[in-house]
This record gives C-alpha cells, structure tokens and sequence, in this order.
C-alpha cells in the first residue's frame, strides 16, 4: 500500500481571537461571555489563573505574579486580538498598567480589558457621573472599589455589599436573591447602578433590573464583554443583556 501525501488547504479568513484569563475559583464568567458571544463570528479561548483566599488585596497581588505565563499559554505562539482579565477588584487592586504590561510581555499585540477599566468606559459612554455600587466583598475591598470610582470623578450615592471574603462562594450567590436585593436598593438619585465582581451571577438580571430601577445597571462581566466586543470592532446585534450594549 502507498501513502499519498495531500496538500492542506487554509482558511483565507480567520474570525478574531478573544483570549480570557479567568479566575480559577470562578463560575460564572465563562458562562457569561459564551451566553453573549455564542453566534457571533469570533474565536474564544479560556485560560484559568491560580487565587487564593480570603479575597484580600495582597492576596489579588500575590495572583497577578502568573498573568504573563498565562497569558503565553493562551494559543501559544499565536496572535491574539483582545485579551480580557477577569477580575475587577484584582486590577484595581494590582493597577491596570501593571496588569496590561504583563499581558503584553506574552501578547504584545493583544489589546487589554479588564472590568474595572470597562466599567469606566461604559460609565463614560453613557454619560453617567452620580452612580450607586454594589460589591459582594468584604468591607475592605468594598471601599477600595468605591475609591476607585471616586478618582476616577464619580460621584457615589449609594452602596451595599455582602462582605464574602470567598470567590467561590461569590459564585453561589443565588440569582434570584440578587435580583430581590438590588431591586430593593434605596440608590439615592444614582443614574447608574453598577455591580461589582465577575463570579456573582449579575448578568442574567440585568435587563429585568433596568426595568424595575429605570436606570442603567452596569456590572463587571457585562462592561468587560462589551469592551472587548468593541476592542475586535464586532458590531453584531446584542440584546438581553442591559443598554450598554445599545450604545455601540
């Protein structure tokens, strides 16, 4: 018998490439992006990073030492268009530019988004200044988000948190509970609500909770896929998920 040596034949076109780095205590984000991104024409690939508990700002630090390596194990030695960190109170912790630099030191034409830095851009779209926050964290790393909106200019007019110190058991949160809970939010003349952390279920209320409140409700996994949908220019129809989504 002969062997017949065929040649292979490439795809001219290749959709753009989404690389997530997701927490590896983390439930909910991956189920987040597939439930925005399923039918639309782009390539989504996942890599976890090791936390570590209780969630405390050094401990948020102490993970960010492993975003470059990966990062390079994300399609090694392919190029990847956006690349998403998934963890907002890690990049305020860690700072966007030391998070962006050691991404960039892996995937240097990848463009960079994280939820902290999304959530401002959404804000800022929209033309919210007065905004209420809600955060599932400890009380610490509760105010360390508020004064995060604070430098950035941002009035706030309210806040509640749950003060869990476990990312795993932020995923546990019970959805509908959630919604009950910000429904209820006394949110003192905000135009905007934002929830914080991408592990809480948030997304799949979001577009009932616009709807109850009669503002905007911004939260972590919804701003990042927004951000990195615009950072690749995929422009296709999203609905369900909240108005941000209308202003792109």
């Amino acid at each position: 018998m002969d062997s017949n040596k065929i040649d292979p034949k490439f795809n001219r076109y290749q959709n753009p490439k989404i690389g997530l780095i997701a927490l590896a205590s983390d439930y909910m984000i991956e189920k987040d992006f597939i439930k925005i991104i399923k039918d639309k024409k782009v390539d989504f690939f996942v890599n976890r990073i090791e936390c570590f508990n209780p969630l405390t700002r050094e401990n948020l630090i102490k993970m960010a030492e492993k975003v470059t390596e990966v990062t390079s194990d994300i399609l090694p030695g392919e190029k990847i268009d956006c690349i998403a960190y998934g963890c907002t109170s890690g990049t305020i912790a860690t700072g966007y530019d030391s998070i962006e630099k050691k991404i960039k030191d892996a995937k240097s034409e990848a463009i960079v988004t994280t939820p902290s830095t999304s959530s401002i851009k959404a804000l800022k779209k929209l033309k919210v200044n007065k905004i209420a926050v809600f955060t599932p964290y400890s009380k610490k790393l509760n105010d360390e988000v508020l004064e995060f909106f604070k430098k950035e200019n941002f009035e706030i007019t309210a806040n509640s948190y749950f003060g869990i110190e476990s990312d795993i058991d932020i995923g546990k949160v019970d959805p509908n509970y959630l919604y009950e809970i910000l429904s209820k939010m006394d949110l003192n003349g905000a135009e905007a609500l934002f929830v914080s952390c991408t592990a809480l279920p948030a997304l799949s209320i979001i577009d009932k909770l616009e709807k109850k409140l009669n503002i905007t409700v911004l939260s972590s996994n919804q701003t990042l896929i927004w951000d990195t949908l615009n950072s690749i220019k995929n422009k296709e129809s999203t609905k369900g998920f909240g108005k941000i989504f209308e202003v792109n």
